[in-house]
């Protein structure tokens, strides 16, 4: 069980009582970033304060310590998701990430060869692979979704062959908020000779990740939507993946050597991803915030968001002026619109009383196809978020038609 009136103390956004300036401060749009707690903030500033030497370069105590402290970072986020340290490679987030993975396959593939994603992706997971399909001849085709809008492992089936290169699919949409059977779904991407790649930007933060036990090929996520820094986040793969995968970016500290004849000579795994000096500070911060959300723990985090998600729905369907397109998911995502409201106006609305969401495609610009709207109105929750931030986003929605009298009258 979560007490939020403790956890709030630890995040300087709610030291002035809840407010934000001269309203209420419900912030429901976590899936977007999340809040960082000071202890965060203090282990970022560390490094400046305390250290503030470059890594990988230096023979003296101040670069000697900026080692150490890169390295137990990074030792500290692979334990968190059950990877190997040397698997683990820091980006500047999810988008990032996902980029390295799409590029550094790109050179195997060839026009015939098949990429598979789905409706609901992301744009940090379509876009890097519909330029890729572009640039070297390769199809794009799409999990077909349920009715309710789920992958199953028979739909996965369904588009899977020998030309399958790279099945890449986000484990929980930032708009629907389904989780998928991640372990099912890469074994069948394996079974015929395809790359599995995992978006972990929505699970990671919400749900206990272990690569060995889903055998994903690559997982990235940001660190600042699970309480860390902004511009860090993390390209996990398998070490024979890494070792296989063409680097994005060449510079500083990802060679062994080079010579005037333009040889060059790779260092290992992960340090040949890691071009030019690191976002050091985002990586202590990244690890502190791993820390912290051990310390809450993920069943705590399943439990909390399961109980506001199921006082959200109730209210607003209770209001009777809502379509909700995601009632039954048992993440902490309430996707809807408001009857006869646009979503953003709707969103609006809500901001003006306090209750801050996000409106719009959410980046996801292909699944309002399958939803059959323009765009909807997003509100997910967080460890630090309470009743009292449902129960304003109930009320406000069952005001929200409001919106039209103002405008209209």
């Amino acid at each position: 069980m979560i007490d939020t009136e403790q956890v709030r103390k630890d995040f300087p956004m709610y030291r002035n009582g809840g407010m934000y300036g001269d309203r209420p401060l419900h912030y429901l749009d976590n899936a977007a970033t999340t809040f960082k707690p000071r202890q965060v903030i203090e282990a970022s500033d560390r490094y400046y304060t305390d250290i503030c030497a470059n890594t990988k370069r230096g023979d003296y105590a101040l670069a000697h310590d900026a080692d150490v402290a890169y390295d137990e970072s990074r030792e500290t986020v692979a334990k968190f998701i059950n990877a190997d340290p040397e698997e683990v490679v820091f980006t500047s987030g999810d988008t990032m990430g996902l980029n390295f993975v799409a590029y550094g396959l790109m050179p195997g593939l060839k026009k015939g060869d098949e990429i598979v994603l789905s409706w609901e992706e992301h744009a940090s997971n379509a876009l890097p692979w519909f330029r890729v399909a572009q640039i070297t001849g390769a199809s794009i085709k799409y999990v077909p979704l349920t009715e309710d809008g789920r992958i199953t492992p028979e739909n996965l089936k369904s588009v899977v062959n020998e030309n399958t290169k790279v099945v890449a699919l986000a484990s929980i949409s930032n708009v629907l908020g389904r989780p998928l059977p991640v372990r099912e779904l890469a074994r069948i991407a394996h079974s015929v000779g395809a790359v599995y790649v995992d978006d972990g930007a929505q699970s990671v933060p919400h749900s206990e990740t272990d690569v060995r036990e889903t055998d994903v090929d690559f997982l990235c996520f940001s660190g600042h939507k699970m309480l860390g820094p902004t511009g860090i986040g993390v390209m996990y793969g398998k070490r024979e993946r890494l070792e296989s995968l063409e680097p994005l970016f060449y510079g500083g500290e990802m060679n062994a050597r080079f010579d005037s004849s333009c040889s060059i000579s790779l260092s290992d795994v992960p340090d040949r991803f890691e071009a030019g000096t690191q976002n050091m500070s985002g990586a202590m911060g990244l690890a502190e915030a791993c820390r912290y959300i051990e310390s809450i723990g993920f069943r705590n985090i399943r439990d909390h968001e399961r109980k506001l998600k199921r006082m959200a729905v109730d209210g607003m369907l209770a209001n009777g002026n809502a379509v909700l397109y995601n009632a039954d998911s048992d993440t902490g995502i309430v996707t809807f619109n408001i009857n006869g409201v646009f979503a953003q106006d709707a969103a609006s609305y809500l901001g003006d009383r306090g209750v801050f969401v996000r409106s719009g495609t959410h980046c996801a610009k292909i699944l309002p196809e399958f939803l059959k709207t323009q765009a909807t109105v997003r509100a997910s929750m967080y460890i630090y978020n309470d009743e009292d931030d449902v129960k304003a986003l109930v009320e406000a929605s069952r005001h929200a038609e409001d919106f039209l009298d103002v405008f209209f009258n």
